[in-house]
């Protein structure tokens, strides 16, 4: 009997296992980097070890340190979530030598499917249908489109898809130098792209005993750099003829390695033909939607196969479940990552309901002072109410349930309603760093029918409270509503057709109204600023703010006739408070919350959208000027490559990859904005930069004093 389990990991998964561990009344035990002392997952476990360092390499990803943790807490069992170990056949058997209890498959499984080059040899051999690789020295144009993958790993590194031949010697070595970075190993091999294909998957659930779980399919086609960004399931769309392919191959595939445990076969899907990608030894990162549809527990699930019991009868499917994943990123630049502090992230009844919940703490909810009301005898924006509840998500079943959908909330009347799951790995004041990933949550919505699924989890992400670093919610609420996504057409290609359209910048009149209403809060918090009531025209307030790249001005007065701002018409003032602030627009009353941090950040949330300002002083300070030609930073990270041959002196030419930085586990790379000559190379590799540094200099004829 497992008492006590370290989780080798952090952030949303080790909170994720932490949550099923204490209802089962099990012990848990958290390690953590320099750079993860205050995280979440630390604050959570019962107990904490510390990894010294901040870097991977020198944390989590050091076997020996993990295992000497969990004998020093005592620990008698270890899951190592995903990533980092979770796919270390040597650290998987370093556990069983130490007599700790290992949740997870045999190490001889890990390392079947470790290489992706002889795990394809073994699900040949198996029967699971492939596809075959090509030899890189006799690709010709007909081969093209193709696709090089890193043989170990996974995530998305190491990967590159060549369209061009003269492009394929270059990106192999990218791909070799990547995956040697990420995984320790430069080996790579090439397959036909398949264009239009899906990424569908079936969760698998082995025991010791001899039998396997299929837990129905997953559609995880919608996918930014090979990593996944929305799942569901089921997958919507296959035939029955289709699943039971992928169904039988899946079990092929884990009886083929002897396979015990949570675990995860990837297929690429075209019409009606599968073919093998890999297999994921571990519990997937999208594994809450098969939890919601089956109404199990994996990782309980996968505590009592550890534990030596065996499986029933598989549980039935009921329903559809979506997940969409929150990341600290802004698509629309290359979906570069962000760091910084998680001022507020809230989901779904945290959220509020009706007005967000700003008439329980604004205007109406006692909040902090004073109010300012437009000329008028009373606030009009009614009194408080609760909204409609949501029930809190049962934490975990270890067996199937009588009731009819364990997993969904359920009405007074028994009938199943829609649901939401929100697994996060940061709290409120939390810091996203740049060692790790910039997944701040996944947030997963259930339903009896997919259409209802997928418009709850777009309104529920539509209305998140979500201050700090930029994120990619916007991009995630346009992918829902999209029209293929909707009818169930979407492919892997999905993102490089639509990427522009679903990360076009919101209407003008949303942002500037959104600015009137945080100027109005802003003046509300200091009732002398708004310069008091005149009955003779005044010179105008005026704010300025930064919105992205765009500077937006309000300038406005309160006069007898109310509020008078240029460039709004029709636009009247009903009440503002710090919190809040009510406008009347084209006879429709719009309430807008007012979130303000320190440092200038304003975050406004209406019906409208969400926007977010930096406050901008009346004088801007001359100094912060940055000469012509100046390559920044775009994120903090480090520098891991230059350019071969890039030197002071040297030409460049628009569009040249000069250097690359890694941050978050991404690869970013930085190109000259135009053509010219290389002037100052700060960059080295191995150097950490924060956002703004300078890398380099391109001189051109336009910048050349």
């Amino acid at each position: 009997m497992i008492r006590s389990v370290l989780v080798a990991n952090r952030g949303e998964i080790a909170r994720r296992v932490f949550r099923t561990c204490r209802s089962l009344g099990i012990g848990t035990v958290a390690v953590y980097s320099d750079a993860d002392a205050t995280a979440a997952h630390v604050r959570e476990a019962d107990a904490a070890v510390r990894l010294p360092g901040s870097a991977p390499a020198d944390t989590y990803l050091r076997g020996e340190l993990v295992v000497r943790a969990a004998l020093a807490a005592g620990a008698d069992a270890v899951h190592p979530g995903y990533g980092f170990l979770s796919e270390d056949a040597g650290f998987a058997a370093a556990v069983s030598e130490a007599e700790l209890v290992w949740i997870g498959p045999p190490p001889s499984a890990i390392s079947a499917m470790a290489s992706k080059v002889r795990a394809k040899e073994l699900m040949g051999a198996a029967g699971v249908p492939l596809l075959s690789s090509v030899d890189p020295a006799s690709v010709s144009a007909a081969d093209l489109p193709l696709l090089v993958k890193a043989s170990a790993g996974g995530g998305g590194r190491g990967m590159r898809v060549v369209r061009e031949l003269a492009c394929l010697e270059g990106e192999l070595a990218s791909a070799r130098d990547e995956a040697a970075a990420a995984f320790g190993d430069g080996s790579v091999f090439v397959e036909p792209y398949v264009e239009g294909g899906r990424h569908v998957e079936v969760q698998i659930l082995a025991d010791a005993h001899g039998t396997v779980w299929t837990l129905g399919t997953r559609d995880c086609s919608l996918q930014r750099r090979h990593q996944k960004v929305v799942e569901e399931a089921p997958a919507p769309g296959l035939s029955e003829e289709l699943r039971e392919t992928l169904r039988s191959a899946a079990v092929a595939a884990a009886s083929a390695v002897g396979y015990r445990g949570a675990g995860t076969v990837e297929f690429l899907v075209s019409g009606e033909r599968a073919w093998f990608l890999e297999m994921n030894t571990r519990l997937q990162v999208e594994h809450p939607v098969t939890e919601c549809v089956y109404g199990v527990d994996l990782v309980a699930l996968q505590i009592r196969v550890a534990e030596g019991y065996a499986l029933g009868a598989p549980p039935s499917p009921v329903g559809h479940a979506v997940s969409a994943r929150l990341y600290a990123e802004d698509p629309a630049r290359s979906w570069r990552p962000w760091a910084g502090v998680v001022h507020r992230l809230s989901v779904g009844a945290e959220a509020g309901a009706g007005a967000f919940g700003v008439r329980r703490r604004g205007l109406r909810g006692g909040g902090p002072g004073p109010y300012i009301y437009g000329p008028l005898d009373r606030n009009p924006l009614g009194a408080p109410h609760s909204g409609p509840q949501i029930r809190p998500w049962p934490s975990a079943w270890v067996t199937p349930s009588e009731d009819p959908h364990p997993c969904a909330p359920v009405t007074s009347r028994g009938v199943p309603a829609a649901g939401l799951r929100v697994d996060s790995g940061v709290d409120d004041g939390d810091v996203v760093g740049v060692h790790y990933d910039s997944l701040l949550a996944k947030v997963i919505a259930w339903a009896p029918t997919r259409v209802e699924a997928v418009r709850r989890l777009a309104y529920e992400l539509e209305r998140a409270r979500i201050h700090g670093p930029v994120t990619n919610r916007s991009l995630l609420v346009r992918s829902l509503r999209h029209p293929e996504f909707l009818a169930g057409e979407m492919d892997t290609g999905f993102y490089e057709r639509h990427l522009a359209a679903l990360t076009s910048a919101d209407g003008e009149g949303g942002i500037r109204l959104a600015a009137l209403a945080a100027a109005l809060a802003d003046a509300a918090s200091s009732p002398s600023r708004f310069g008091g009531w005149r009955n003779v025209p005044s010179q105008p307030q005026v704010k300025r703010y930064r919105a992205g790249d765009d500077e937006v001005e309000i300038r406005y007065r309160l006069g007898r006739d109310g509020l008078v701002a240029d460039g709004f018409d029709r636009v009247r003032l009903v009440a503002a408070a710090p919190l809040c602030v009510g406008l009347e627009v084209n006879g429709v009353l719009r309430e807008f919350e007012v979130a303000a941090y320190s440092g200038g950040s304003v975050y406004v949330d209406s019906p409208l959208g969400s926007f977010a300002f930096t406050a901008l002083p009346r004088f801007p300070d001359p100094t912060t000027r940055t000469e012509p030609g100046s390559l920044l930073a775009p994120m903090p990270g480090t520098v891991v490559r230059v350019a071969d041959g890039l030197a002071v002196g040297k030409p460049v030419q628009a569009g040249q990859p000069l250097m690359w930085l890694e941050a978050m586990k991404m690869e970013h790379r930085v190109v000259s904005p135009a053509d010219g000559t290389l002037t100052a190379l700060q960059a080295v590799p191995g150097r950490q930069v924060e956002v703004g540094a300078l890398l380099a200099v391109v001189t051109t004829e336009e910048t050349t004093p």
